[in-house]
């Protein structure tokens, strides 16, 4: 009887019963639906921008030691310089993923001023563009205050018409990072609480008296939490799309790439549950091993606000965590029309995290 048992159909099966008991579960559906969905709720309504503000300068412009002005504004807090080609720029510009590109000009001997500042904005970073123009009539102001001689003023400031870009709303911004956290959620907690609780209560030594074997049991079980994580991804950019326009920019085909992403991600958040079930020794260490896991990636990945905004020693610690990858690779799609292929540098990062994480896993965990 046992040569034609179907490990198959036993796994399919485990993976129906387990799909259910997850909907089952409010712990679950609080975390992987209600949370996130509140946060995109709040912030696709209340709106809002960071503080930090990134530029570029044209080849031509004078970034020199000496220049006042360009010195100013590179030393402002506020302030973040894109070097790239200018082909480059102009194309992050159109993008909103710069606010303005600048060039700074020499002003003939005779001149009234010594630079003439000419400020190229687009309609994508509308909301930025009066922080730049405040800083740089700031920077402005403080040169003029040294009296130099023979000079009205040290520079003139000339704002072009801006370009029509995309407009990045916040949305764009938030619904990524919601959805990352949603996949980091029930990959984390889902999968160590599962698997915890089959070893404490013997069923997993139940299973061991039928013809299942153990990949066929993990594989069952994790297809379930697939399906439930894929089945949120739906729900989260579904809404996102209808009821607050989240920029899908190529339409379905960005949509099946976002989902293909979120199941990369979920297979990588769901390996450090496995670490989890199996280093945990009872239940109540279970909650502190999952935040110090999900905490220090919902907080520096990205999530609520860009990284740039991070001081460099933090940035570094924010580059490394799989979440951070994630995110950036779903914004990349979603609103820049990136395909797969050009998120090979996050998709190879989070690949990296997933042979890792499952390394130790294999190490640690435990049936009995």
């Amino acid at each position: 009887m046992t040569k034609n048992y179907s490990q198959s159909k036993a796994m399919l099966a485990l993976a129906k019963f387990s799909l259910k008991a997850i909907f089952r579960s409010p712990s679950a559906v609080i975390f992987s639906f209600i949370f996130p969905l509140i946060f995109i709720l709040v912030f696709g309504f209340i709106g809002g921008s960071g503080p930090v503000v990134k530029i570029g300068f044209t080849k031509n412009s004078d970034t020199s030691k000496l220049n006042l002005i360009y010195q100013g504004l590179v030393n402002r807090k506020s302030i973040r310089v894109v070097s790239a080609a200018e082909k480059e720029l102009q194309d992050k510009l159109l993008k909103g993923r710069i606010t303005a590109i600048i060039d700074i000009q020499n002003q003939p001997s005779d001149s009234f001023t010594k630079y003439n500042i000419i400020i190229q904005s687009s309609t994508a970073s509308f909301d930025k563009i009066g922080i730049l123009q405040a800083v740089i009539n700031d920077v402005v102001l403080g040169v003029n205050k040294l009296k130099l001689p023979h000079l009205l003023s040290y520079a003139s400031v000339q704002n072009l018409p801006p370009i029509e870009g995309r407009i990045y709303r916040t949305i764009d911004f938030i619904l990524p990072g919601q959805l990352g956290f949603s996949l980091l959620s029930a990959g984390v907690f889902g999968v160590a609480f599962i698997f915890f609780n089959l070893r404490q209560t013997l069923v997993l030594k139940r299973f061991f008296a039928t013809p299942i074997s153990k990949p066929s049991l993990v594989f069952g079980i994790g297809i379930s939490r697939i399906l439930f994580g894929l089945i949120t991804s739906v729900v989260i950019l579904s809404i996102g799309w209808l009821a607050f326009d989240f920029t899908m920019i190529n339409g379905w085909l960005t949509f099946f790439e976002l989902l293909f992403l979120s199941l990369i991600g979920l297979i990588v958040f769901m390996g450090f549950g496995f670490i989890v079930s199996g280093l945990a020794k009872n239940e109540s260490v279970i909650p502190p091993f999952v935040n110090l896991i999900t905490l220090p990636q919902f907080l520096l990945g990205g999530t609520f606000f860009t990284t740039d905004a991070f001081p460099p020693w933090l940035k570094s610690i924010a580059d490394i965590l799989p979440l951070t990858h994630l995110n950036d690779a779903m914004r990349n799609v979603a609103f820049e029309g990136a395909h797969l292929s050009a998120c090979y540098k996050q998709i190879g990062i989070l690949g990296i995290w997933g042979i890792v994480v499952y390394i130790i896993s294999i190490k640690v965990f435990r049936w009995e």
